[in-house]
């Protein structure tokens, strides 16, 4: 069985609202982990085998480490069937490829140096903005009602999450805005909070080594 390394609410509770939907969180052997946070608590736990500590983490059933959200998120879906993404030589399936690694290669660099208040005319020019983000949002989307036509797909539940993560810096979009809410609808936010709800409190209650 897959050993997921998670710690609720964080990066890693995309990857749990993803087993939730396709029904196979029972099928992976979910670890919780400690990790910092940015309001200063947490810590590295030294359970996590993340080399940096960080979430979430994957160890597949031969043992091979896979680390990157957007990289288990794909390997998970497609190690159950692929139900969240187009097959392989599908006519979806470059678009679906490409906001999976737009997610890593520009909104969430550009959305944490947002929150951090970084500016640099090197970082603009590489990244762009958060204005880039949501015209190219704006424009995946079209008259869709998700970023790969009429279902869910792991790009929305991935693409989402940051906005999930951090509604303040959402764009000010009407398109944008009623896909959130689509994908909120579409995935089971209250089991998830409960979910996470159990889980931090399961967290809280082991003692530091």
């Amino acid at each position: 069985m897959p050993r997921l390394f998670h710690s609720p609410n964080s990066r890693s509770s995309r990857v749990i609202a993803q087993l939730m939907q396709m029904g196979h969180l029972s099928d992976v052997e979910v670890v919780l982990v400690d990790v910092p946070r940015q309001d200063g608590g947490g810590r590295r736990d030294p359970d996590n085998p993340h080399p940096e500590g960080k979430v979430p983490f994957l160890i597949t059933d031969d043992g091979q480490e896979v680390r990157e959200s957007a990289a288990i998120m794909m390997y998970l879906d497609e190690l159950f069937g692929q139900p969240l993404s187009p097959k392989l030589g599908s006519v979806e399936r470059g678009a679906y490829l490409s906001w999976m690694t737009y997610y890593g290669g520009v909104l969430e660099p550009v959305l944490v140096s947002s929150v951090a208040g970084f500016e640099h005319p090197a970082f603009a020019s590489t990244f762009r903005s958060m204005n880039e983000i949501g015209a190219a949002l704006e424009r995946g989307l079209g008259d869709k009602p998700f970023l790969l036509g009429e279902g869910l797909s792991v790009a929305d539940i991935l693409m989402a999450s940051a906005f999930q993560w951090a509604p303040h810096f959402m764009p000010d979009s009407a398109v944008i805005k009623a896909w959130l809410n689509r994908v909120g609808a579409a995935t089971d936010s209250t089991a998830l909070q409960v979910y996470e709800a159990a889980a931090m409190k399961q967290l809280g209650a082991v003692e530091p080594a």
